[in-house]
């Protein structure tokens, strides 16, 4: 789980490389190299077959479709942040994703909150409208990432899919206009004009493949809880690479707004823990009922 999260979190440093590639072309190549690496693992995995999963109903597919265009809009918007120099905000859109996540639950699929948690969402909301009020603008590309991904991971809890196939059809559907990009730019195009830059645009494929894979055999693992603590390690090492490594600006507007939705993290996650804690000792006490009942001389 450390690893996948690093991954993506380092991930700007890669891309940094690459600015002098447009960014739909490099959005281009990424998609069709990482359909590549997804399609091997599949085959190593003996399980090309759960692909035709995707097209099981018309209502499957209609989904698979839509989980392609938001993880398509969140790969595109990433890339062109990095390469805009704007990896500030892409952290701070990673940091407000959970809080996103839990308000499509309340939306969608009527979850309730308790008091701390709708605390932990009002602190994040607070975050952003100091920013836009303190900047003059809204933070959009922020907005969009959570948004985007929070709408993909909740169409994918109903996708009856595994998650290397589901990637799978959807990398596959993008990698169709993706390929069709390249034919269009041809041999003349920025991936192509040196072996050190097309070498770097195959290895996107990697690591796009590489920390879902990681990131899918850590979850099966670990508790949840834990798995929620570590994703912030990716919006961290983000916001470390745009502050330390590339000296993007740091104002106190974004020292408060980041301020605002770190308190509402920690809030949040202490909230998680102790709802977790709660169901694990309820679960010790029904088994320890369980045994108790099953000993009985009935």
């Amino acid at each position: 789980m450390i690893g996948a999260c690093s991954i993506w979190g380092l991930s700007p440093l890669y891309y940094k490389l690459l600015t002098h590639v447009p960014p739909l072309e490099l959005m281009a190549h990424r998609t069709v190299w990482s359909t590549v690496v997804f399609a091997g693992v599949l085959a190593l995995q003996g399980d090309l077959r759960a692909l035709r999963g995707a097209v099981a109903s018309p209502r499957v597919f209609a989904t698979v479709v839509f989980a392609a265009l938001m993880v398509g809009c969140n790969w595109f918007l990433f890339i062109w942040s990095v390469i805009a120099g704007r990896v500030t905000e892409t952290s701070l859109g990673y940091y407000i994703f959970p809080l996103i996540a839990v308000l499509l639950g309340v939306v969608v699929l009527r979850e309730r909150l308790s008091l701390w948690q709708w605390g932990a969402v009002s602190l994040a909301a607070a975050g952003v409208l100091t920013l836009s009020i303190g900047l003059g603008i809204l933070p959009w590309i922020s907005l969009v990432l959570s948004t985007t991904f929070g709408l993909y991971g909740l169409v994918k809890k109903r996708l009856p899919m595994g998650p290397v196939a589901s990637v799978t059809a959807e990398a596959g559907l993008l990698a169709v206009p993706a390929a069709l990009w390249l034919i269009h730019v041809g041999p003349g195009g920025a991936g192509i004009a040196d072996l050190y830059t097309l070498g770097l645009l195959i290895f996107s494929g990697i690591i796009t493949a590489l920390p879902l894979v990681l990131f899918t055999a850590a979850a099966q693992r670990v508790n949840m809880a834990t798995v929620g603590l570590l994703q912030y390690l990716n919006p961290t090492l983000q916001f470390l690479c745009a502050v330390v490594i590339f000296g993007e600006a740091f104002t106190p507007v974004h020292a408060i707004a980041f301020g605002l939705i770190w308190a509402g993290l920690a809030l949040y996650s202490a909230s998680s823990l102790s709802q977790a804690k709660s169901l694990a000792q309820e679960r010790a006490r029904r088994k320890m009922a369980q045994t108790s009942d099953a000993s009985l001389p009935y």
